[in-house]
């Protein structure tokens, strides 16, 4: 993919004309149920590279392996029991973390030349079905300039890359947040990442405690960088709006002169995570040097909301 091109590019209508770029070694970005991703071949190292070249993504920074079914995951990590509870739940909005298998094919830059990859099977009809006609494990990080905030529409991903990048519409993402990242070390699980799929709800079905990663761990994963899903303007947060700045409310606010997104009136973690992103950007398109946040509870979902949040305001 040229991003120099001045011209934008047609996107494609069907799964199969998506798959066929995707065969063809070219990017497309493609609906997930939790943001939109910006999919290669992940066997083909030309193709992986340009998502990086494309999104001015660290190298050193792992990408996810979309796949079909567990028949394709498993030609390209190792399952233990305990890995099996887990992917018991898939399609789901749950990455796991699990030793390579040796030799598998996979393009070395794909897993930032680690001996583990991170990899799901994502719930969203669209997305199984671009990965099915490609016949292909699919990197498929978000589909946007790294370190903003990631796309929920087709349009975001026009507008992240001046339509530059052929997209899939699949309509507004379901969950709106990223996947929730495990590791699975032994018989330990480790998250690396809060995401769409609550922490209690995978302690439940593996019978395990999920263990929290250090914030100085080594990056092992997608959305470990401290600065990360940021928007042009600073973000303060667990605050008030003051003069000047817009403010990205929650539950019952009280009424405020300068821009105001309210990620839900009432109280809804799920309709909050739905709205973070897209909310953000619209905040940052008012032109307020600063974004005020209200405090989000951090049970359940509000944990990868609150996780987000404060990558975005992590100095960057």
């Amino acid at each position: 993919m040229n991003m120099n091109d001045p011209l934008t590019v047609s996107d494609p209508a069907s799964p199969q004309a998506a798959a066929a770029l995707l065969r063809a070694g070219q990017l497309c970005a493609f609906p997930t149920e939790t943001v939109y991703g910006l999919g290669a071949d992940a066997t083909n190292p030309d193709a992986v590279l340009a998502i990086y070249a494309t999104k001015g993504r660290p190298r050193f920074n792992p990408l996810i392996i979309h796949c079909a079914d567990l028949a394709m995951a498993e030609r390209f990590a190792r399952f233990s029991p305990l890995a099996l509870r887990l992917a018991a739940l898939w399609p789901a909005s749950l990455t796991l973390v699990l030793p390579a298998r040796p030799g598998n094919g996979l393009a070395d830059v794909a897993t930032a030349g680690l001996d583990t990859v991170a990899i799901r099977i994502p719930d969203h009809p669209l997305a199984l079905a671009v990965i099915g006609e490609a016949g292909l494990p699919l990197a498929a990080p978000s589909a946007n300039p790294s370190g903003r905030l990631s796309p929920t529409t087709a349009e975001q991903v026009r507008r992240g890359f001046a339509g530059k990048v052929p997209v899939l519409d699949g309509g507004p993402c379901r969950a709106g947040v990223e996947s929730t990242i495990i590791a699975v070390d032994g018989e330990r699980l480790v998250q690396l990442r809060a995401g769409a799929m609550a922490r209690g709800e995978i302690e439940d079905r593996a019978g395990v405690t999920v263990e929290l990663a250090h914030a100085d761990a080594a990056i092992a994963a997608p959305g470990m960088l401290r600065s990360h899903y940021a928007p042009g303007a600073l973000v303060r947060l667990n605050t008030t709006p003051q003069p000047g700045e817009a403010y990205l409310a929650f539950g019952a606010a009280s009424a405020f002169a300068g821009p105001v997104r309210n990620l839900s009136p009432s109280g809804d973690l799920h309709e909050a995570a739905r709205n973070l992103f897209a909310m953000l950007g619209e905040l940052d398109a008012s032109g307020a040097p600063t974004i005020a946040v209200a405090p989000i509870p951090r049970t359940g979902l509000g944990e990868a909301i609150n996780d987000r949040l404060e990558r975005a305001a992590a100095p960057r």
